[in-house]
């Protein structure tokens, strides 16, 4: 018996990359083929693809949806589209192969995911990567982040099973949502292997960012407020006023883009660090990795944080870290392995920062443990944890038992269940 065929819903895969989550479905859909089972990814790209396999062996079908646009009330009717387009994807590739378990990622998806689910009489598994709740630290009375919680809610209420990549991303959820407590399962990330880097560009990326030979400071990640890149600035400021008016000992590079990224080049120049800062925008999968072995030290200053990939992804790519003791990371950068400090102090920061330039021996030993610790990280044991939950509702192969049309009497997928006539369930 093989492992199950799985729909899974993502908002962005690889290379649509928006953030972290993209890199763990990537990630966790690699490790499942890898344990023999079949997934199929619905996902978002310029252009509309048909069901293709890619070298993992994923098959990636993507709807035509372009950037998501500026404001929340436009990226919610965005989001609405988006969902319209997956359900109706996801119908037609069902004729040709019917899952045993639709699994989806985040609210985003929430809606066509169930819809999907309920339509072939399969369990509903959603991953949470993050909830509003969360970065908002609480305040989502008002609209837009009261609909986004009420959809998160309504996920929760509907899922089989949740899904959660740290310990503290479990205890948040089933404070916040009220999940029983045998529903929410913790499936941690995993990293890859580190992968060839051309030292050419890294050379290049060193003249280019730190041409004086300077220590080079790496922000890395989505430029969101919850990021919490504002503080470093503040603190980076701080360590370049403590060093005035020698040369500055460091310079920085941000790497990420997001709708954050206009106020913080604003804050940039009230600082004063226009010549010493630089915004690189959107990183690609070369460009990332080639940054990691460019800079010696990576700055995660997050104020919310379900997990802490960049922190992972920095260690195994031979920076020093240094991270907020927050959410996920205080599991992710753990003691050895790198510096935590207080989250939104940018005095303790300044403090962590400073020390690291100042001992270059001890960047190394973190270096060294950073990367021995990234490495017990695995998709493959994500994919086990994942696995196990799906074995847990039941999930099973499709076998030869006869083909039934997957008719839901009620609940969200009712609607389109006559779009199924051709679709085999197993009861």
């Amino acid at each position: 018996m093989t492992a199950p065929s799985v729909l899974t819903l993502s908002w962005e895969y690889p290379p649509v990359v928006e953030g972290g989550l993209a890199r763990h479905v990537a990630g966790l859909s690699a490790g499942l083929v890898r344990r023999g089972a079949g997934v199929h990814v619905l996902t978002r790209g310029v252009d509309a693809e048909p069901p293709t396999p890619a070298a993992d062996g994923v098959v990636v079908q993507r709807v035509a949806r372009p950037a998501p646009p500026a404001g929340l009330d436009a990226f919610l009717a965005w989001v609405d589209a988006l969902g319209d387009e997956l359900l109706e994807a996801g119908l037609v590739a069902a004729r040709t192969r019917r899952p045993d378990v639709v699994h989806g990622h985040d609210w985003l998806v929430a809606r066509p995911a169930a819809a999907l689910a309920d339509a072939l009489g399969v369990p509903f598994v959603t991953t949470v990567h993050a909830t509003e709740h969360g970065r908002h630290r609480g305040w989502v009375q008002k609209h837009p982040q009261s609909h986004v919680h009420a959809e998160e809610q309504a996920m929760m209420d509907r899922a089989d099973a949740v899904l959660v990549c740290s310990a503290f991303m479990r205890r948040h959820v089933l404070d916040v949502f009220g999940a029983a407590p045998d529903d929410v399962l913790v499936v941690r990330n995993g990293i890859d292997p580190v992968p060839p880097v051309d030292e050419d560009r890294v050379r290049a990326l060193r003249d280019r960012l730190a041409p004086g030979g300077e220590t080079l400071v790496l922000l890395a990640g989505r430029l969101v407020y919850e990021k919490g890149f504002q503080v470093a600035l503040e603190a980076f400021a701080r360590v370049r006023a403590a060093t005035a008016p020698a040369a500055p000992p460091a310079r920085m590079v941000v790497a990420g883009s997001g709708p954050h990224g206009d106020e913080l080049r604003a804050q940039t120049t009230r600082l004063g660090l226009d010549d010493d800062v630089t915004f690189l925008g959107w990183s690609d999968d070369g460009t990332l990795p080639a940054l990691y072995r460019a800079a010696d030290v990576c700055l995660v200053p997050s104020l919310y944080e379900p997990f802490g990939l960049v922190a992972l992804e920095a260690m195994r790519g031979g920076c020093a870290v240094v991270a907020g003791a927050t959410g996920g990371l205080r599991e992710v950068v753990v003691d050895g392995t790198g510096i935590r400090v207080p989250p939104d102090d940018a005095r303790a920061l300044a403090a962590a920062l400073r020390r690291l330039l100042d001992e270059p021996r001890l960047r190394d030993r973190l270096v060294t443990a950073g990367a021995r610790h990234a490495a017990r990280f695995s998709w493959d044991e994500a994919a086990e944890q994942a696995l196990a939950a799906y074995t847990r509702l039941g999930v099973l192969p499709r076998t030869a038992a006869g083909p039934e049309t997957a008719r839901p009497e009620s609940g969200v997928g009712a609607g389109v269940a006559d779009a199924l006539v051709d679709v085999p369930v197993l009861r």
